[in-house]
């Protein structure tokens, strides 16, 4: 269970972080860094599928917060304005990679899918259908592996994904419902 306290404590910490950066203090930014780098580097895996262009881009979008915290409203949540900020640059990073020939997805890294380790035969198989996922979500559109990646391999609840996007839970659950069942086909075309 969320401890609701920790959650306001630490969106507070967030806001007071980003006020300093306004001021050009640096250790703020870095700070802010070590809570969110994690974050950052596992939703633009999830959402581009390469870890080079995930890493860039969640170094990027650091940059754009220190650039932009003028711009930051501080009667808002800085987690979803960061989210943007990665979700617009990861938008980017993949209309630049599809006018490029390489198209190919990296499948060496599997730390977003958040996966156990098994017996070699069971890990052989695991690593196979973590291959043919990451293939799958790499053909659904932006917005259906982006609410995937936020609940199945982020471990968001609706409401989290609701508050984080600025859509009603509805919503949520709709597009959650309609982007699982486009997995699931692309999946089952594989194993049929």
């Amino acid at each position: 269970m969320v401890n609701r306290n920790n959650l306001t404590s630490g969106k507070e910490m967030d806001r007071t972080l980003v006020m300093k950066i306004r001021t050009g203090d640096k250790k703020a930014l870095g700070q802010l860094v070590e809570r969110h780098k994690k974050l950052a580097y596992q939703l633009a895996l999830g959402l581009v599928g390469n870890r080079d262009g995930a890493y860039d881009i969640s170094q990027e979008a650091f940059l754009r917060v220190y650039r932009s915290a003028d711009k930051f409203d501080d009667s808002q949540p800085f987690l979803p304005w960061f989210y943007t900020i990665v979700t617009n640059l990861s938008r980017t990073w993949l209309k630049r990679r599809s006018n490029r020939e390489n198209k190919m997805v990296d499948v060496d890294d599997t730390s977003y899918l958040m996966v156990a380790e098994g017996t070699p035969e069971s890990a052989l198989v695991r690593k196979e259908t973590i291959n043919q996922l990451r293939k799958a979500l790499q053909k659904l559109s932006f917005d259906d592996r982006e609410i995937i990646t936020l609940q199945h391999f982020r471990g968001m609840s609706y409401d989290e994904i609701s508050d984080l996007l600025d859509i009603p839970k509805g919503t949520v659950m709709s597009r959650l419902y309609y982007a699982r069942k486009k997995l699931a086909e692309l999946m089952r075309n594989y194993y049929e």
